[in-house]
């Protein structure tokens, strides 16, 4: 009995040591694994030949699609001035933003803090014996409850006319 026992904790015990981080994504489907998969724009015929693009091995080439470009395209933008500066027709979106203030570094600063404050909370989530979402319990402070904060500026008298009803 005792050598059973001592046979079903020692693996157990082992596999609670695992340290994956902080954020589990496993899947135990077989299918396909649809982040793989990079959808690209359906071949054509050039009209000349003679006018295509020199060949960039490890490249980006004609059929490629841009995510930055797209994402440009869905928010209004145009993608020929994505890699120059800010266009003068939101010179004064920029200058409103930045009115109090621009702190230089600020990616890399809340990068660094971020990494500070994760490795804190993942001290000890190396101990499990079933799988949990340890992204999700080391943010759980820093996460807003939209529900919880549209009470709370109704309360205020603040309207709130896209907030969705309370399900209360």
């Amino acid at each position: 009995m005792r050598r059973t026992l001592i046979l079903v904790l020692i693996p157990l015990t082992l596999a609670a040591c695992a340290s994956t981080g902080l954020r589990e994504l496993n899947t135990n489907a077989n299918g396909p694994d649809e982040f793989l998969i990079a959808p690209s724009k359906p071949l054509e015929a050039p009209t000349d030949y003679a006018s295509l693009p020199t060949p960039t091995p490890g490249q980006a080439n004609l059929t490629d699609r841009s995510a930055i470009n797209e994402g440009i395209t869905a928010f209004g933008g145009r993608p020929e001035t994505a890699g120059g500066g800010i266009p003068s027709s939101d010179g004064a979106l920029v200058q409103h933003a930045s009115r109090l203030g621009v702190t230089p570094g600020v990616r890399q600063d809340l990068a660094e803090t971020d990494a500070k404050f994760r490795k804190r909370k993942a001290r000890f989530t190396q101990f499990r014996i079933v799988p949990t979402d340890r992204y999700s319990q080391a943010y759980r402070r820093e996460t807003l409850n939209a529900e919880a904060e549209a009470v709370r500026w109704r309360r205020a008298g603040a309207r709130t006319p896209s907030s969705p009803p309370s399900n209360r």
